[in-house]
């Protein structure tokens, strides 16, 4: 089997396929506690995201306190998203550490998936919350962040209800080009 190699030694492609399309945003939490260990496995993974020059521009806040938590409820029209996640962390672009600004942007997104899909492996439930972009700055004020982090996003996380949650996507062909723009793709031999 082929195999690449993962931030936790060696790991089958085929998982990492299967954890990439098993991955659901999840909304409903059980409010149960993440373990320290958990949590520690999921920055580690948001670590390991490649980044221009290795700057790794990326910084976290880990909230768990629910008061904390109420106040940035308060910043986002999915309130009772964050309010029923257990976790949230907070990721800031860190302007301090800034290569470029687009390729920090999206390192960011990368150290973001990658804090995903090891949630989806511990079989916790996470969602990637943007729209509280519109409300950075009282996000920073609740946190005591400095003007050098820029907030990118909110991950709430948690036990996930147990559900259906069902997904689709374009098809490759739908989405992908051969050589230049409009040239539709015919590099795969059978339907994936």
């Amino acid at each position: 089997m082929t195999a690449c190699f993962y931030f936790f030694g060696v790991m089958p492609v085929s998982t990492i396929i299967d954890t990439i399309r098993s991955r659901r945003s999840v909304r409903d939490f059980t409010g149960a506690p993440i373990s320290k260990d958990d949590i520690n496995t999921i920055l580690d993974a948001g670590r390991w995201a490649p980044s221009g020059l290795n700057n790794q521009p990326w910084r976290y806040i880990v909230v768990q306190d629910c008061e904390t938590i109420e106040e940035i409820a308060t910043c986002t029209h999915y309130s009772n998203v964050v309010q029923g996640a257990p976790l949230l962390i907070v990721v800031f672009l860190n302007h301090d550490a800034k290569y470029n600004y687009m390729k920090d942007v999206q390192a960011i997104g990368a150290s973001i998936q990658n804090m995903l899909l090891v949630c989806c492996e511990l079989e916790l439930g996470a969602v990637w919350l943007g729209e509280i972009l519109n409300r950075k700055e009282k996000v920073n004020s609740i946190l005591d962040a400095p003007d050098s982090l820029e907030l990118m996003a909110v991950l709430a996380i948690g036990c996930p209800v147990e559900k259906e949650r069902i997904s689709t996507r374009k098809g490759v062909d739908d989405v992908t080009f051969n050589e230049k723009f409009g040239t539709g793709w015919v590099g795969r031999d059978e339907e994936i």
